[in-house]
């Protein structure tokens, strides 16, 4: 006679095979590890050549541009022009040309280039040093360019006001206008037949928007 085969029945907590299934498997593959390249500094910038660029420091990040066009530079030197006859007349500090570097911020650095600068002359250091000064201008003029994006200028701005300028002008040749940003933080819409005023600023200086445009 057949003795009947019974089930047999066992721990899988003990089978060395569920064991085995219940490790976790190993990485088959190397992460990524992506290590972001060091952060700069403002002497590390003034080292720096990037031919035809143009070229910011932003919380330690280099920040790279195109050169701007031919209406730009139009724009800003004839305002430069102007303002720098008015300055030098009246014996009140220095303009600064287009792509000059102020350091901002430190550690981490940020050195921004406006492209016209005014310093009134209490605040040049002598003599005025190869290097970037350091803060802000009094008067800070920002041309816009057909690729600047309205969060980055406005950035811009505020890292302006922030480190000391007490007028931020910010013109716009598409729309033949300027924004005009200040310390205390009021903000005013010029029209192109409106003045540029220096006000307590530069005072005494005023240039209708339509003749720079």
């Amino acid at each position: 006679m057949m003795r009947g085969l019974g089930l047999i029945s066992f721990d899988d907590s003990l089978s060395p095979f569920s064991r085995l299934l219940a490790m976790p498997a190993e990485r088959a593959y190397v992460p990524n590890m992506t290590v972001p390249p060091p952060l700069m500094t403002a002497e590390d910038l003034l080292e720096t050549s990037i031919p035809n660029k143009a070229t910011e420091l932003v919380r330690g990040r280099l920040i790279v541009r195109e050169p701007p066009g031919s209406r730009h530079g139009k724009i800003a030197m004839n305002l430069a022009v102007r303002l720098a006859n008015h300055v030098e007349r009246l014996g009140a500090g220095q303009i600064f040309a287009a792509e000059t570097g102020f350091t901002l911020f430190r550690a981490p650095d940020t050195v921004r280039a406006p492209d016209i600068g005014y310093v009134r002359r209490e605040r040049l250091p002598d003599p005025v040093p190869a290097g970037y000064l350091e803060g802000a201008p009094d008067l800070v003029v920002e041309v816009l360019s057909p690729g600047d994006r309205p969060g980055e200028v406005l950035a811009k701005v505020g890292d302006w006001l922030e480190a000391g300028a007490r007028l931020v002008w910010v013109i716009d040749p598409e729309r033949r206008i300027a924004r005009i940003y200040r310390q205390d933080g009021t903000e005013t819409t010029v029209r192109e037949t409106d003045p540029l005023d220096g006000e307590d600023v530069l005072p005494s200086f005023s240039c209708p928007l339509a003749a720079v445009l």
